[in-house]
């Protein structure tokens, strides 16, 4: 996968939870998490641009931690609002917590692999 198409996946993946959160039942719960949502699922797409574009090979590391931080803490917002039965409709958010789970795995190699041809640990 290119770095032009992991960035549109996580592009797509920010756009799906946005259309995610207008599905959401209307309560305190559902607004405090969904914008919680929006605030992660959108940091990990603006953070890996910020990532390609690093100034050094630490500046991109630090981005690719952050993007993947906020991945985790996307999916496990998704969780949360699975369980705590916030959507009437299920489906989307199954989708969207598979993509999350891939996309913690690339990123958790990528960095992996960056570090370990860099020498770091």
């Amino acid at each position: 996968m290119t770095a032009s198409e992991l960035e549109n996946r996580l592009i797509d993946f920010a756009v799906e939870c946005i259309k995610l959160t207008n599905k959401a039942q209307k309560s305190f719960a559902s607004e405090h998490m969904n914008s919680q949502l929006i605030r992660s699922s959108t940091s990990v797409a603006l953070n890996y641009s910020e990532a390609l574009g690093g100034s050094s090979f630490k500046d991109y590391i630090f981005k690719m931690q952050i993007c993947l931080k906020e991945l985790k803490e996307s999916k496990t917002n998704l969780l949360i609002q699975q369980k705590s039965e916030l959507y009437h409709e299920t489906e989307s958010i199954k989708t969207l917590i598979e993509e999350a789970e891939e996309l913690i795995k690339i990123f958790s190699k990528s960095i992996a692999t960056s570090k370990k041809k860099n020498g770091l640990k």
